[in-house]
């Protein structure tokens, strides 16, 4: 395989940094972007291949000169690995306006910024490999996690209309799904709580907040298998639209179809009755014209 240049945002730490990490390991090159004090992550990693750059994902001015750096100094981009984002946690009653919005603006708008960046570069070499780092709250979710989720819903809306629309052009896209893995996102780095609490939802958000707390760092998930498993990703020659990661995501996914077989069965004759009987109107018509 040839070396292959990856560009991957919020790479500072957790998932980003261990994929980055993986990548030079293998013997590719890396831009890697932080929002800021670039000097660490350089000091960290020190490799030849590493081109450490601040980026601002909600700012396409940022992410216009972050690819232009990137291919000035590398010649390409072969892989994005779509991965800055943080976690809102909180009954989405609790959450307030600027709080989702501030949610959307890097995990669903960010991601988009970035992507437009990067494509037409990918395009112009019809080669690429798009990977979204969804979440297993990506297809079901949980009390408590109802905002985050719905902006990781919404890359996965994204990434299957983009796999379509990019796949005659030789170009891959796949969401992958990590479920909980032990990095540092249930703490305050990554993952931010809403300000207000509703005493109503103590059973439920409020049960989540708690759950969260006792739950960090001692996660199922081991994240350098996990960027391991990223790298066996990008080498396919026919990759997945969709990557779970973890026994728990594969658990809730199972759990997640299961149920939503369960419905449709149960309400599959009221599904059904929505239709025009243009078959009866058609009868109708031809009994009249034969009158």
């Amino acid at each position: 395989m040839k070396t292959k240049v990856w560009f991957i945002t919020g790479a500072s730490r957790g998932f980003g940094f261990e994929i980055a990490k993986a990548a030079l390991a293998n013997g590719d090159k890396v831009v890697a972007t932080v929002r800021s004090q670039p000097e660490k992550l350089s000091g960290t990693l020190k490799h030849d291949n590493l081109l450490v750059v601040t980026l601002d994902v909600t700012s396409e001015t940022h992410v216009q000169a972050a690819v232009q750096k990137a291919i000035a100094h590398f010649g390409r981009i072969d892989i994005l690995v779509n991965n800055a984002g943080f976690g809102l946690l909180g009954a989405v009653e609790e959450a307030s306006d600027k709080e989702v919005r501030e949610s959307f603006e890097t995990n669903v708008f960010g991601l988009l910024n970035v992507t437009r960046g990067v494509l037409p570069h990918m395009r112009s070499q019809r080669s690429g490999h798009i990977i979204n780092l969804s979440s297993v709250v990506g297809l079901t979710s949980p009390p408590g996690w109802g905002i985050y989720a719905a902006t990781k819903f919404a890359v996965e809306g994204i990434n299957e209309g983009l796999a379509a629309e990019l796949k005659p052009l030789g170009i891959s896209v796949t969401a992958v799904e990590p479920g909980f893995f032990r990095t540092n996102f249930l703490d305050g780095s990554s993952l931010s709580t809403t300000r207000q609490v509703i005493d109503d939802y103590k059973e439920t958000a409020g049960y989540m907040r708690s759950a969260a707390t006792q739950l960090n760092y001692n996660q199922p998930g081991d994240p350098v298998k996990l960027a391991a498993a990223i790298l066996t990703l990008a080498d396919s020659s026919n990759p997945p639209v969709h990557l779970p990661l973890g026994n728990d995501t594969l658990h809730y996914f199972k759990q997640k179809m299961d149920n939503l077989n369960q419905e449709l069965l149960a309400w599959n004759d009221l599904s059904r009755s929505t239709d025009f009987n243009d078959s009866q109107a058609g009868n109708q018509s031809q009994s009249s014209t034969n009158e």
